[in-house]
């Protein structure tokens, strides 16, 4: 496992090198304009030349990047060429929004799909095609409508909490979870429609299997089936569809941030995106990479942990 680990996370730290070649490849053509945008009305030829070359533009693209590159190993990810702060401290400050919200958002997610998922599975009839129902409803109903709604309602109507706004969880605990509970059950009326359908769908092949005939027989009680041995062995489906859950919710940050105007990573990348902010992209990038190979690893080692037989020694 642990030499597993290893070739993953090797495996990880190339794919990122790549990833991020590519975006500084394809930024590097829009470098005139990022210079344009800096020099704005004072713009002529002999100041764009002059401050091209200060920022080391007018140097070769892959001679930049390795000159990045070597600066991120040495946890050094530039200055915003618009905001003149350290990329560093401002990525890992908006990323940490971003992250309150999705990670609270996907506990509640598991916890609510799991319970839809088992009693889809194990309760026919009417139970079954109620939960079936709230699946189907979150799933059809796009999340900015789900979050347009919640607004009118849990802040405008009944003034029970802030519609837009965000407070640091070191700032007040209190005023965070008030801050965040409208998007986070945005984001879980969501990520619950996929996942609860993904459980029910895989406890109901476990079910059906002939391991799950023998223990009944041998007298185990059905809660102990259910959850312990059915869900268990559901459980590595269910772990994947939720890392792509995850993903889903960082893209779709861009959105919920916007509607309750969240100093999130979504908003920064979008804003450095139409400036034209370099370091601050690439950073994001590198950022988003990790987070991604991060998420995968974790489901594969969960999966070998919940699963003897997905093990990789």
């Amino acid at each position: 496992m642990l030499l597993y680990t290893l070739r993953r996370l090797t495996s990880g730290l190339v794919l990122a090198v790549v990833v991020t070649l590519i975006t500084f490849l394809l930024l590097s053509t829009s470098f005139d304009s990022v210079v344009d945008t800096i020099l704005g009305s004072g713009r002529t030829p002999q100041a764009a030349h002059a401050l091209k070359a200060q920022m080391g533009l007018d140097r070769p693209v892959l001679v930049q990047y390795t000159d990045w590159l070597s600066h991120i190993v040495r946890g050094d990810f530039g200055t915003s060429y618009f905001g003149g702060q350290p990329v560093g401290p401002a990525v890992q400050q908006h990323l940490g929004v971003t992250l309150s919200v999705v990670i609270t958002a996907l506990v509640f997610t598991v916890i609510a799909s799991v319970a839809l998922g088992v009693l889809s599975a194990t309760r026919a009839g009417a139970v079954d095609r109620v939960a079936q129902g709230i699946s189907l409803v979150g799933y059809l109903v796009p999340n900015l409508l789900i979050a347009i709604v919640l607004v009118y309602v849990l802040a405008i109507r009944l003034s029970w909490l802030p519609a837009t706004g965000y407070t640091p969880l070191t700032t007040d605990p209190g005023a965070w979870a008030r801050s965040i509970t409208i998007p986070v059950i945005a984001l879980t009326i969501g990520g619950t429609a996929a996942l609860s359908a993904q459980v029910r769908g895989s406890m109901i092949d476990e079910l059906r299997k002939d391991y799950i005939r023998t223990l009944r027989t041998r007298g185990i009680s059905t809660r102990s089936v259910v959850l312990r041995h059915a869900l268990r062995n559901a459980a590595g489906p269910t772990l994947t569809v939720l890392s792509l859950q995850f993903v889903a919710m960082l893209g779709g940050a861009l959105i919920i941030e916007t509607v309750f105007a969240l100093p999130g990573f979504g908003t920064y990348a979008f804003n450095a995106s139409v400036q034209g902010d370099i370091p601050v992209i690439m950073a994001i990038t590198l950022f988003s990479v990790l987070l991604v190979i991060v998420v995968n690893l974790v489901v594969d080692l969960a999966n070998g942990w919940l699963n003897s037989k997905a093990r990789i020694r």
